[in-house]
This record gives C-alpha cells, sequence and structure tokens, in this order.
C-alpha cells in the first residue's frame, strides 16, 4: 500500500509502530481514561453510580481482552504487528459505542447496558475472526484474459500474480504458498510490489524468511517483479536476494516472454511474445505515464503487452497507450471491507475506482490483486470481508 506520509494518521502509527516503543503502563492510560468517562457518563446519565461503575469496569474488562487477543497472535506465529495503536482503535470504538447507548436509551438502563454488553462482546468476536481466522483464508482467483493478438494462434500462457507480502515472520499463509502456486501450474510468475512489511523492513530475520519463501517459487519462464511502494521495498537491502534467486526485477525494463506453455512457433506460424513491462512505483502519476509512454513506443506496433505496476493509479494512461493486461496490487482491496460499500481506505490517489478485482477499459484489462500479506507500521494485522488472494490469468486467443 501507498506510505503513510499524506495520511493522517501517520505520526500515530510511527509512535505506534515498534511493540517495545511504549511501556505496558503508558498503553494502558487510554483505556483506564476512556472507562473513567464511560462510567462517569452512564452514572450522570442514569443518575446512579452502580450504573457506573458497571460500565467502567465493563469497558476495562473488554480492553484487558483486547489487549490479550492483541498479544497473543505473535505467540501464535500468526501476526507480528505492534499492540499499542489496533487497542487504542478498539477501545476509541467501544467508548463510541458506550457513548451511543448512553444517549439513545437513558429510558431503559437495563435493556440498554445488556444491549451494550452484547454490541461489545460483537465486536471482540469480530476483532478474533479478523486477525485470527481471516488473513489465513487464501483465495485463488482464477481468471481468463483473451487478446485478439492471439487469435487461432493456439497459444496460452498461465500467469500467477503473487502481490503485498508484507513479510515479517513466515506464518502458515506464507508456508502454504509455494505448494499452492505449483499446484496452479504457472507458466510465468510476477510479483507486484511490497514484499517486506514496512516495520520489519530492515530486519535480518524477516528478510531471511523472504528469501526461504521466493527461493521456493518456480515457473518454467521465470519470475518478473517490480518495486512496491518506496517506503515497503528498499532495492539496495531487497535487489542482491532477488539477483541470487534469479527473480529479475523491472526498474523502467522490458522483458520478452514466449506466449506459450512450451517456448517456441505458434500454431499459425507467427512470432507470439509477450512483453512484460515494468515500472517503479511513485506518486507522480505524470513522470510514471511519461515512462510508461517512453518503454511502449519501443516495442512492435502488434505486441502483446503485460503491464506491471505496484498500484492500479496508471490505468487511465495505460488504458490511453493501449496496454493488453495491467497486474496490480497495493489497494489490498481495502483488507477491511464494509458489506454493501467495500473498501473504506485503499490508499489509492483515484480511491474506490480501483479498489481490487477486475476492471476493462477499452482494450485494456486490469487486475488488482488484494494481496496476501496485511500493513505494516502499527496497523491492525486483520482482514474483514477481504480474505487474501493469489490470482491465476490465463491469457490466450479466445475465451472459453
Amino acid at each position: 500500500m501507498r506510505g503513510f506520509v499524506e495520511n493522517p494518521f501517520h505520526t500515530l502509527l510511527l509512535l505506534t509502530e515498534k511493540p517495545g516503543r511504549w511501556a505496558p503502563w503508558q498503553v494502558a492510560l487510554i483505556p483506564l481514561a476512556l472507562a473513567a468517562i464511560s462510567g462517569l457518563v452512564w452514572a450522570e446519565v442514569l443518575a446512579g453510580a452502580t450504573w457506573g461503575w458497571a460500565v467502567g469496569l465493563g469497558m476495562l474488562l473488554f480492553a484487558a481482552a483486547d489487549w490479550g487477543l492483541l498479544a497473543l497472535l505473535p505467540r501464535l506465529g500468526m501476526s507480528f504487528g505492534a499492540v499499542q495503536f489496533p487497542l487504542i482503535a478498539l477501545t476509541l470504538l467501544r467508548w463510541i459505542l458506550a457513548m451511543l447507548a448512553a444517549a439513545l436509551t437513558v429510558w431503559q438502563p437495563l435493556p440498554a447496558l445488556v444491549a451494550l454488553a452484547l454490541v461489545q462482546l460483537l465486536v471482540l468476536g469480530l476483532a478474533a475472526y479478523a486477525m485470527l481466522v481471516e488473513p489465513f483464508r487464501v483465495e485463488v482467483t482464477h481468471l481468463e484474459v483473451s487478446s485478439p493478438k492471439l487469435l487461432n494462434s493456439g497459444l496460452r500462457l498461465r500467469i500467477v500474480q503473487i502481490s503485498d507480502l508484507h513479510v515479517e515472520r513466515l506464518t502458515r499463509r506464507e508456508r502454504n504458498l509455494p505448494a499452492l502456486v505449483a499446484g496452479l501450474e504457472p507458466d510465468l510468475i510476477v510479483l507486484t510490489g511490497d514484499l517486506m512489511s514496512t516495520s520489519y523492513h530492515t530486519d535480518a530475520e524477516a528478510l531471511s524468511e523472504l528469501r526461504t519463501l521466493l527461493g521456493q517459487l518456480h515457473a518454467p519462464l521465470g519470475i518478473y517483479a517490480v518495486w512496491g511502494t518506496i517506503e515497503v521495498d528498499l532495492p539496495h537491502l531487497l535487489r542482491p536476494m532477488l539477483d541470487e534467486l534469479g527473480i529479475v526485477v523491472l526498474e523502467e525494463g522490458i522483458a520478452q516472454v514466449p506466449a506459450g506453455r512450451v517456448a517456441g512457433e505458434a500454431e499459425d506460424g507467427a512470432d507470439r511474445r509477450l512483453w512484460v513491462v515494468g515500472l517503479s512505483c511513485t506518486r507522480d502519476l505524470a513522470v510514471a505515464g511519461t515512462k510508461l509512454r517512453a518503454l511502449l513506443a519501443a516495442l512492435p506496433a502488434d505486441r502483446l503487452s503485460l503491464l506491471l505496476y505496484h498500484t492500479p493509479d496508471l490505468m487511465p494512461q495505460a488504458a490511453a497507450l493501449g496496454v493488453d493486461l495491467y497486474l496490480a496490487g497495493h489497494t489490498h482491496g481495502g483488507q477491511c471491507r464494509l458489506p454493501g460499500f467495500g473498501a473504506i481506505l485503499t490508499s489509492s490517489q483515484h480511491w474506490k475506482r480501483y479498489e481490487a478485482g477486475l476492471y476493462r477499459e477499452g482494450n485494456t484489462t486490469l487486475y488488482v490483486s488484494r494481496g496476501l500479506g496485511m500493513e505494516g507500521f502499527g496497523t491492525p494485522r486483520a482482514r474483514f470481508l477481504c480474505p487474501p488472494e493469489v490470482v491465476s490469468i490465463t491469457l490466450c486467443g479466445e475465451a472459453s
């Protein structure tokens, strides 16, 4: 995803990024303060100290449960983010619910208290699901993309896209990935950026674990990659490892790939090649568009082109320039989505225009992967209604 330098929560996220940055007593101050405020408000509204004590104590118990859940994640080897910011976010949510319950149901104290307790339990259950369950429900999206440039050729190319790994430590999600990818029988594997978590991109153990993971991926036509967000993928750290593994990083570069499961000529005798174009991620879309235009100008007029770019933000330019297939990630699909609305945050300059999935404009097909990992910094390592994803694209002359 895009870095947080343009996000209003950036400073708070940086302050809460490292697990040991705040002492436990400092982290506890916010839940204690909000529990005290909740108790005072309920005692005042209902004219009874008992109600205030009940709500205040309940808030503290739920904060302790949230803290326990977050602290358990690294011990279970499920995720490795800091406790502070997710705890603050959950506590603020619980405090808002307590205030709403006090304001809306002052004439029914006992039902209001019971309803508040049930809603707070629901929040705990949803948080547990979003942190313990959904991040490991990896889905495979199968997509068939036809191109008139392969019409009657008999050639089919299977591309597996992996995006936004955000490796901190290998969890069962990453350990299962090589077997999952091998089962898809890819001709070509592409990595569309954000290989490591921002919080761990200088961590030697995380770098070693990423190398172990990528070293288990294989495809007969190779593995191609582009850099992700500039704060996340640090080329001086990652390039030596990727070079050693034989993974080709396209930095404003082009690679030619035979467009068939077995390299050779097409059935009609024509020279069929896929031109893979890769650009490094930047927030200046005008500059990126100029670079893309220059790269495409060097290709044959009837070229079959695949653009790898970390964000989907270049789609208007890619469609205008006639790119055939464009693969991106970055948005995580929002990571946590609302029913009927989808992503609230996408970190895209186009917000929800290309939040996740398949888009077509002109002759250009874009697929925006939800990615595998989760955002770094101090953000919650959670997914809700947005499971991680591996994409398998079959490129062919005619869709079945």
